[in-house]
């Protein structure tokens, strides 16, 4: 029998807080996938630096009660937000629409209080969209004992077959996705079984700490191609600091931009901070692909990088210093018409039909929750 096939959106916003990344997607939560559209909506000044404000200020479980009322009405704006972008698609694309994934912004998140709080009220995003809805995807994985983060890898697993077929990528496939956080899939082969072909982690900073600095010095958001930092210096001294306080990391548990910050480069000019947060980002990425590719016992010879970091030329050619290149080739997802600006808001309309049909979104060698978990809340307010 035939699977019947949903048509999703998917809403992500990722911790460059700068706006909302929009994918219409078709699947039937299993093999089958197909990418329509894809589109970025980016906040007002205003929005922005309330979330701010807020992702400055949510440093601890206790600051959740305390920034109560802020919350309350900036996860309002920000679900407006979303909801008049939604609408806007809906108006444009005449097919019927059956889902939305609203991941929506992180705030805050803490893996060993099982907490992971997100702007966008699920409930307020159907009334106004007149769609099912699905949020607050990280909940039931960290009560399963995971980490609630990585949720993309079997979205991962799903291109890589792919990958595998149109392009002959062979076996065994990392995808490096270098957003404000870098996570790595390991994918070992084709079969059906998730539960044995992938693993993931966090691993590193992304484009964070880079970013941080980048606006806390300047009017820029981000170094373009990485071209600051390489008219920069890297202060190897303050690097090697950085690096042997930061040793005792152990790839245990997911990563939040607050488990980072750039104070270890406040004395330096913007270009060197700029290069020495560069290279430190790089290592730490470097040292992440080897311990994966050592749990696993394989070397894969294809790393493919997704995420905005990838647009960051300086970033790449550190990375590339750093790993035996003899046994792994870096390259941009975008080669294989995938658009890697995207991948998050693809994976989370994918998620949203997959927790509607009660598929397992998470794996215990992905997050390190107990068993295979059905994520997800589903919400249908019209």
């Amino acid at each position: 029998m035939k699977k019947k096939v949903f048509t999703a959106i998917g809403l992500m916003s990722g911790t460059s807080m700068d706006g909302v990344d929009l994918s219409l997607i078709k699947s039937d939560g299993n093999t089958n996938f197909i990418h329509v559209l894809d589109d970025y909506f980016e906040f007002k000044d205003d929005l922005r630096e309330k979330i701010l404000y807020l992702r400055n200020n949510l440093l601890v479980f206790e600051d959740l009660k305390k920034f109560s009322n802020e919350l309350e009405q900036i996860d309002r704006e920000f679900t407006l937000f979303n909801g008049k972008i939604v609408n806007k698609i809906l108006e444009d694309y005449k097919d019927k629409v059956d889902l939305i994934g609203f991941h929506g912004q992180t705030v805050f998140h803490d893996s060993d209080k099982k907490i992971s709080k997100q702007l966008g009220d699920g409930n307020l995003l159907s009334q106004i969209t007149q769609k099912i809805v699905v949020s607050d995807f990280r909940k039931k994985d960290l009560i399963n004992g995971g980490q609630g983060a990585p949720l993309t890898p079997i979205f991962h697993k799903l291109l890589s077959n792919f990958l595998n077929k149109k392009y002959k990528i062979s076996y065994p496939i990392n995808i490096l996705n270098i957003g404000g956080i870098t996570n790595i899939t390991q994918i070992f082969g084709r079969s059906n079984s998730f539960e044995k072909d992938i693993s993931a982690l966090d691993i590193a900073p992304g484009n964070c700490l880079i970013d941080q600095w980048v606006r806390k010095n300047s009017k820029k958001k981000f170094d373009e191609n990485g071209d600051i930092a390489k008219s920069g210096k890297i202060n190897h001294l303050i690097l090697n600091q950085a690096i042997d306080n930061f040793e005792t990391f152990k790839f245990e548990k997911s990563l939040d931009i607050n488990d980072f910050d750039i104070s270890f480069v406040k004395g330096l000019s913007f270009e060197d901070g700029c290069a020495t947060l560069t290279k430190f980002t790089a290592h730490l990425i470097s040292k992440g692909i080897e311990f994966s590719n050592n749990l696993n016992e394989s070397f894969p010879t294809n790393n493919l990088i997704c995420g905005g970091g990838r647009k960051n030329i300086f970033l790449l050619r550190l990375i590339e210093e750093n790993i035996n290149l003899k046994k792994a080739n870096v390259i941009d997802i975008d080669k294989f018409k995938l658009n890697g600006d995207f991948l998050e808001s693809q994976a989370f309309g994918y998620l949203s039909i997959r927790t509607f049909l009660k598929m397992p979104i998470s794996f215990p060698k992905t997050t390190r929750c107990k068993s295979p978990t059905v994520g997800g809340k589903i919400h249908k307010n019209f």
